[in-house]
């Protein structure tokens, strides 16, 4: 009917079969000018309104018109008046003049209609192409796409037409033919025009920085962009600033502005919905009223204290109760919006991935049945060879438009998945700067930084993924109805085996999760002592505790491997299923096919068709049950994110900024906690202190002066009252807080500079000579948590930070306590007090130093969390009050204070005067000597090269802000950028990961997996013997005997295969484990015995690094790419064999295809594994800065920067994702490339198949392509692997660099000193200089003195005047240049390390604890009774808060010992130090960060138990050495006064000028 109609239309043979059944076919002409006009004009038509909407628009039109447009526009006209033509031409043959035969028929109607439909059409793509450049397209992918069909359906046409001309000798219609070859080149003209990108001139800069922005639709497909980038990686390693900016739509700022908003609705939501729950919940529970109301109070905000406090209890009962906990903890926030927050956001990405999915998918099954009909053209010989050509054509075809396809889906996932991952992440930032301290004691910074890594990575991985789950079933489905076709009902045998195989999958799944926690459990109990000892490292080597901790370390980590060691054991069974499935499942189709009854024949096509079907399928189904296990591991992330992103936030509303106050900070009847139902810290405080008022709080430890500043800057809740506050804050915390940047960032903290306020904080803050002595004067950059930086000197920069900060009202607290007392003096008087340069600002001061308190406006006394007097210092002296005693306990040299007031002051100015190194010309050089020590000390790892010269010109008074700027910015890196390796590792890497599994082993893996392919290999050519019988018992009864034959051959060599794999992956299993055993032990054995110095000069992190992520890689991934590796190789070369055993020909294929592959295998490597490398060094500043803003929040929130770190995080991200992004590409670019090698492979094997078709038997033919179709994903995956073995066996290259640091000394030598030495104490220096590192300057120049036993010498001098120095050299932590130490004779440096520092004792100056019990603490060998211990603690003062812990002596210390205050700390370390009972004490400044009460009970406990013992203190406060034997006066690593105190003070030499400082007489010493 529809056929009638179009043949009155065209006026000839619409369809006849006898055009294409012949050698040469045809398509009839009617078809041709019909159905091929209306494909391309028909696309064209739908998809142009989209393009005249620009149209519509009334834009304003800036772009000017580029020469690309202008050809466009030229060639579309040229195109229309062709359409005219041919209207012209046919309306002149039918109304012409040349009409004198009227009775001649007229052209039929298409000769007018197409012309006119072309016209219309024509004047449309002018129309489109002025859209596109209105709306500032470079190019449009419809348009290339119609220019294309154009131009294909017009090849068939024009063929015809020159075809019949050649036939006849003649051209019939030669006007018509001239139009249709002019037409076809324009449109070819077109579609090349179409394919190039109109780049407007404002656009190039961008495009210049971005090259995608600027990527026509071919290479946007092809990832064609990317080859400059590919091409410089290949040439010379990426570096960061080769990155590409981003896409504005890539950027974390975008992603997470629309995440917040999305988020911001979704959890309004999710807590209305919560709060509903809950009021239901209290309706049904009355009698539970009380308990409830609590809670809903709580939970207005969204997390609850009870419920957390019945959770910590909970925890020791029994299993019910874990059950009801467990919905406890689930209900206890708002749920269940974070997905449909991401799901929102994203939805864009997500729709688009899923239609190209959806197109793959289908394509998919378009080869297998491609593949059938090549089989049946090879066995049907009467076929015409045009078949096999088409159907060749058609399988490349096919093949390309499923790699096109299916990595646009991909791109789009990973892109996706970054995003989730930044969005998360960038989310995850944004809350912690607002968190309320109940959610920020929840979690520690590490659980934080966690979800910041771990959980947004595991949202990241699925996304990548999760269109597998409709997408897997899909695919399922499809190839069960196809098999279906193929074999009938006995595909359900091969699917049944399938099914079996999904449970199996799921519970070994199940098993290896639990192993995987177990795992977890143990690398996060193995990486906290790491951490932990890495970050007391001094400690240990002081007290000889490396063996213990070493062996607390290979413990967990022979768990840890026994645990592994039984997943690779599990994994080798699933590996072993998963290998024997396909074999299985085609054994037990085609067995069942062939037994059902004797008429199915298994033929090539059907045995090969199923094969290619169930390769296809075998994916869905390994992919399910490991997305399901993903999404369920997901789910605990995404709890884990709820509950964080829902905790509550900071109450904005317990400071108020009332200006009708007059007082600059008010606290009105105010009682705050620290947690939201807690028990108060401060109670009825009742405060009000006038602008420009210099208040001090004064009180015990404990009494909660640090909680009233935090009160003040709203970090509490607040159970009653207010507090108002006038004006702007700055804070000075007890610890100083410091960032990883440079000095100047640090004070300046991101206020503009302003050159004389800075200079004038500098001054008063006393860092002038600090900057004169660091590399890169105020640009040099601190490491992390200040490390280069002494506590003085972190607390004077945080001091000067707030100083610059030009705030109304500033809260210190105890800023003073961390400096010497003279800079202590020049703080007050410059800054602080009275005189400085904060005069005419509210100051709150939290202080113990008694001497500054005549000097403040006001003193407020805090007892216990209450005021309990507020008043001027005389009043308070008078009242005889709380303060009185407080005086009386702290302040002996307050006794005759008011004569004494002159000379205090007086005291000040010559303090004053020493701090200037001028003033003092006995020694020129020394004071700037001195801190150079200092601040080597503090472990900088400056090249000297250039610091001898600048310290000459810091000492001939000219300033050194000239020279050479690029020197500076050399020296002033503290910490070496991490050594990154570049360029191909090192074969000599691989070897030694291979030595490291044991020879043996990997020959036997490499043998066992080769046997493994050849079965496989056997297998398949046996197959297609197998379907070579239907032919040739064509019309005969198969016999039985041969099919049990045919069956039981090919299920034996199935088997032998999985058997094979088996054993290989039991192998791989044991070397691997093997390795990891040995590299590791190698490393740890290594860290333990590095120099100090080694720890001074390199970041922990970056050590832990190596035992955290290092490690994991050594542990998991490379094994596992190490087996895929090999395994796909044998895949491969596989392959290739087949094909070229059945077509012989394919040989001379295979080389140009090689050179092609191996080229782009090395340009890729080249560039993803510098991606690899900089993804890796461009994230741990994300994590750091995260780290430091977490620790640093109380700061950040005090100054009110939380917008400005913000933005920093922004910013870190953006350049991380800057690596990210490319090498997402760097994967699609890689992957279009090899399928199009593999699609080539397909199309060569489907070619030679029809070439040679004459040779062949069907068998082989199926036997060829199936394996061709199959090679296009192996080859993929070789790249792949070979790229991740690169990358992971990095690891391998990074652990052996930390396993070849130099060691210190060794621990025991030959040498051995007697059992009872030292039984005198006797110390004797000789001639001892020591520098830090061979080349540096020495730090103590030739020190000579002689202790005898049982002396008490008090060791002074200012900062760095060598008196840590000289600890270290007895303990040999630097060793000597020249001169000896002797201890009752003995060389120390002829003995082994731990004979020396098993033998001494010192109470270090900041008290170290490692988590663990305290006992462990204390003794970790266990070598003393529990009495000893007690004693020790009784005498220590410990006793009775040891005995009142529920564990006693077991009682676990947090990490750092944070659950115990620095007093008890402190004194543990006291306890230590009694327990090893050596006759040689050192103190380290033991006291300087303790308050008075605990420094009292310290020196009465030392007096008395260690009188037998030779004393060396290294005093900050001079008081405590005023009863020494002697006194040892230090200044630029020389002794310059040794005598005793009482002599020295008579001498009025350096002492003296300390002492007096110190506010110390003549007279207070006699009456000592």
């Amino acid at each position: 009917m529809c056929a009638a109609v179009l043949e009155e239309y065209c006026g000839s043979v619409f369809w006849n079969s006898s055009y294409v059944e012949r050698e040469d076919p045809d398509l009839p002409v009617c078809l041709e000018q019909t159905v091929l006009v209306w494909i391309p004009l028909g696309f064209l038509w739908l998809c142009a309104p989209w393009h005249l909407l620009t149209l519509c628009r009334r834009t304003k039109d800036t772009r000017c018109l580029s020469r690309l447009y202008t050809c466009k526009q030229v060639v579309a006209s040229l195109l229309f008046l062709t359409a005219i033509a041919g209207l012209a031409i046919t309306l002149a043959e039918d109304f012409g003049p040349s009409q004198d035969v009227p009775t001649a028929e007229k052209n039929p109607t298409v000769y007018y209609t197409n012309p006119i439909i072309y016209a219309v059409s024509w004047v449309m793509v002018l129309l489109c192409q002025e859209g596109l450049r209105r709306s500032g397209s470079i190019d449009s992918a419809t348009l290339f796409i119609f220019w294309l069909l154009a131009a294909f359906c017009d090849v068939f046409p024009l063929q015809t037409v020159i075809r019949a001309a050649l036939r006849q000798g003649e051209i019939v219609d030669l006007p018509r033919f001239c139009l249709l070859c002019i037409s076809f080149g324009l449109e070819v003209i077109a579609l090349i025009l179409s394919g190039l990108a109109d780049i407007s001139p404002d656009a190039r800069e961008v495009v210049k920085k971005n090259p995608e922005a600027g990527a026509p639709f071919l290479n946007r497909i092809t990832f064609n962009w990317f080859n400059s980038m590919a091409i410089k990686g290949y040439r010379q390693p990426l570096v960061q600033e080769d990155m590409w900016a981003l896409n504005e739509e890539d950027a974390t700022g975008y992603i997470s502005q629309h995440f917040q908003y999305y988020m911001q609705t979704e959890f309004a939501a999710a807590r209305q919905r919560y709060q509903k729950k809950l009021a239901k919940k209290q309706n049904k529970q009355p009698h539970n009223e009380t308990f409830q109301n609590g809670l809903s109070s709580g939970l207005g905000k969204g997390i609850s204290q009870d419920v957390l406090m019945m959770e910590a209890r909970g925890k020791k009962e029994d299993e019910k109760a874990k059950k009801s906990k467990k919905k406890k903890e689930e209900e206890n926030y708002p749920t269940s919006w974070l997905i449909p927050t991401i799901y929102k956001t994203f939805k864009g990405i997500l729709f688009e991935s899923a239609f190209f999915k959806l197109l793959q998918d289908l394509l998919s099954f378009v080869s297998p049945q491609l593949l059938k009909l090549m089989i049946t053209f090879t066995q049907d010989k009467s076929s015409y060879a045009w078949e096999g050509y088409l159907y060749a054509v058609l399988l490349l075809v096919v093949a390309l438009l499923q790699s096109l396809f299916l990595q646009q889906y991909f791109q789009r996932c990973f892109v996706l998945g970054m995003k989730v991952r930044t969005a998360i992440m960038a989310a995850v930032y944004k809350k912690a700067l607002v968190v309320s301290n109940d959610t920020r004691k929840e979690s520690t910074v590490g659980e934080t930084v966690n979800l910041m890594s771990a959980d947004a990575q595991r949202f990241n991985d699925v996304t990548n993924f999760i269109h597998l789950l409709w997408s897997c079933p899909l695919q399922i489905a499809l190839s069960i109805v196809f098999l279906w076709q193929e074999l009938g009902p006995s595909v359900l045998a091969g699917l049944l085996v399938m099914i079996l195989m999904v449970p199996i999958n799921g519970l070994l799944a199940t098993k290896a999760r639990k192993f995987q926690i177990e795992n977890m459990k143990f690398k996060d109990k193995r990486l906290k002592i790491m951490n932990e000892i890495l970050n007391g490292m001094k400690i240990l080597k002081l007290y000889a505790w490396e063996p213990s901790f070493q062996a607390q370390v290979q413990g967990i980590r022979g768990q840890e491997l026994n645990v592994m060691k039984k997943f690779a054991y599990l994994t080798s069974v699933s590996t072993f299923i998963f290998s024997c499935a396909p074999a299985l499942v085609s054994l037990a189709t085609f067995a069942v096919f062939v037994v059902v009854s004797s008429d199915n024949v298994l033929t090539a096509e059907k045995a090969f068709t199923a094969i290619s079907l169930f390769n296809i399928l075998r994916f869905p189904l390994a992919m399910l049950p490991m997305l399901i296990a993903a999404i369920v591991q997901t789910t605990v992330s995404r709890k884990r994110l709820e509950k964080f992103l829902g905790g509550e936030d900071l109450e904005s509303d317990v400071v108020r900024h009332d200006p009708s106050f007059s007082s600059a900070v008010n606290v009105c009847n105010g009682s705050f906690s620290w947690e939201k139902d807690g028990e108060p810290q401060l109670k009825n405080v009742n405060l009000d202190i006038k602008p420009g008022r210099l208040v001090a709080v004064v009180g015990a430890v404990g009494s909660g002066k640090s909680s009233l500043m935090s009160s003040i800057l709203g970090e509490m809740h607040s159970t009653k009252g207010f507090i108002n506050i006038q004006g702007s804050l700055a804070f000075v915390p007890q610890q100083a807080w410091i960032q990883n940047a440079t000095l100047r960032d640090n004070i300046m903290f991101g206020s503009p500079l302003e050159e004389k306020r800075y200079q004038e904080v500098i001054q008063a803050c006393a860092l002038a000579p600090d900057l004169e002595l660091l590399p890169g004067s105020d640009m040099t950059e601190i490491g992390e948590k200040g490390i280069n930086l002494s506590g003085g000197q972190k607390q004077r920069v945080s001091l000067a930070r707030a100083a610059y900060s030009q705030a109304d009202i500033y809260l210190l607290d105890d800023p003073l306590s961390a400096v010497d007392s003279h800079v202590g003096k020049h703080l007050f008087e410059k800054v602080i007090g009275p005189k400085g340069i904060l005069k005419d600002k509210t100051r709150i001061l939290v202080t113990h130093g008694v001497s500054f308190l005549p000097h403040v406006d006001e003193i407020v006394v805090l007892v216990d969390g209450v005021v309990s007097e507020v008043g001027s210092y005389n009043s308070l002296r008078a009242s005889k009050g709380a303060f009185s005693e407080f005086l009386d306990t702290y302040a002996k040299e307050q006794n005759n204070k008011n004569p004494d007031k002159s000379e205090s002051e007086h005291g000040l100015g010559v303090a004053d005067e020493d701090l200037v190194p001028e003033g003092d010309d006995t020694q020129p050089d020394s004071p700037l000597e001195d801190t150079v020590t200092a601040t080597l000390k503090r472990g900088n790892s400056i090249r000297r090269s250039q610091r001898n010269s600048s310290f000459r010109a810091a000492r001939n008074g000219s300033k050194r802000k000239s020279g050479n700027v690029e020197e500076i910015n050399k020296g002033q890196r503290l910490i070496e950028k991490e050594a990154m390796e570049t360029g191909q590792v090192k074969f000599s890497v691989y070897l030694q990961y291979l030595r490291s599994m044991g020879w043996g082993y990997t020959a036997a893996v490499f043998l066992v997996y080769f046997i493994q392919n050849i079965a496989f290999i056997g297998q398949n050519i046996w197959l297609s013997d197998w379907t070579n019988d239907a032919a040739r018992y064509y019309n005969m009864t198969y016999p039985a005997e041969k099919r049990d034959t045919r069956v039981g051959v090919f299920g034996a060599l199935g088997v032998i295969q999985g058997f094979f794999v088996f054993l290989g992956t039991l192998l791989l299993a044991n070397a691997s484990v093997a390795a990891s055993r040995i590299l590791h032990s190698r490393l740890l054995d290594n860290i333990l015995r590095a120099p100090m110095l080694f720890f001074d000069t390199t970041p922990i992190g970056r050590v832990v690094n190596r035992f955290a992520k290092d490690i994991f890689t050594i542990d998991e991934a490379i094994p596992q790419s190490f087996r895929s590796w090999i395994l796909c190789l044998l895949g491969v070369l596989g392959t290739l064999f087949v094909i070229c055993l059945t077509t012989p020909f394919f040989t001379i294929v295979i080389i140009p295809l090689a050179v092609i592959y191996f080229f782009v295998q090395r340009f890729y490597v080249a560039t993803s594994r510098q991606l690899r490398r900089l993804d890796s060094v461009s994230r741990s500043p994300i994590y750091s800065h995260f780290g430091e803003t977490v620790s640093g929040l109380s700061v950040i929130r005090a100054y009110g920067h939380q917008e400005r770190f913000l933005q920093h995080n922004e910013a870190t991200m953006d350049e991380n994702l800057k690596t990210v992004y490319p090498w997402i590409v760097s994967n699609r670019w890689l992957a279009i490339r090899l399928e199009f090698v593999g699609n080539l492979v397909v199309f060569f094997a489907a070619l030679l198949a029809v070439i040679s078709r004459d040779s062949l038997d069907s068998g082989m033919v199926g036997l060829s392509i199936s394996y061709s179709l199959n090679v296009t994903q192996t080859l993929n995956w070789l790249v792949r692997m070979t790229s991740e073995l690169e990358t992971n066996i990095v690891a391998v290259e990074r652990v052996s660099e930390y396993s070849i640091i130099e060691n210190e000394a060794q621990w025991v030598t030959d040498t051995r000193p007697a059992k009872e030495w030292p039984d005198a104490g006797r110390l004797q220096f000789e001639n001892y200089k020591v520098r830090y590192r061979p080349g540096l300057d020495l730090v103590l120049h030739g020190i000579s003195c002689d202790i005898s036993s049982t002396e008490k010498i008090g060791i002074v001098g200012r900062t760095g005047a060598g008196k840590s120095s000289l600890t270290n050299c007895l303990f040999r932590i630097i060793e000597a240049a020249e001169g000896r130490i002797l201890i009752d004779g003995v060389d120390i440096s002829k003995i082994g390390l731990h004979d020396l520092r098993n033998n001494l004792t010192i109470i270090p100056q900041d008290p170290v604890l490692f988590s663990g019990t305290l006992r462990m603490n204390l003794d970790p060998f266990d070598r003393s009774s529990d009495e000893d211990l007690w004693k020790v603690l009784e005498l220590s003062h410990l006793k009775e808060f040891v005995a009142g812990l529920p564990e006693g002596l077991q009682h676990e210390v947090a990490e750092g010992g944070e659950n115990l205050s620095v007093g008890q700390r402190q004194l543990l370390c006291l306890a230590r130090a009694l327990l090893r009972k050596s006759r040689i004490l050192i103190l380290d400044e033991a006291t300087a960060a303790v308050d008075l009460e605990t420094d009292n009970l310290i020196q009465t406990t030392i007096r008395k138990e260690f009188a037998h013992c030779t004393v060396l203190t290294i005093a900050h406060r001079l008081h405590s050495i005023m009863d020494s034997s002697r006194v040892m006066v230090l200044d630029a690593g020389r002794i310059v006064e040794f005598d005793s105190p009482n002599n020295l003070l008579e001498k009025q030499g350096h002492f003296y000028a300390m002492a007096k400082d110190a506010g110390i007489t003549q007279a207070e010493i006699t009456s000592l």
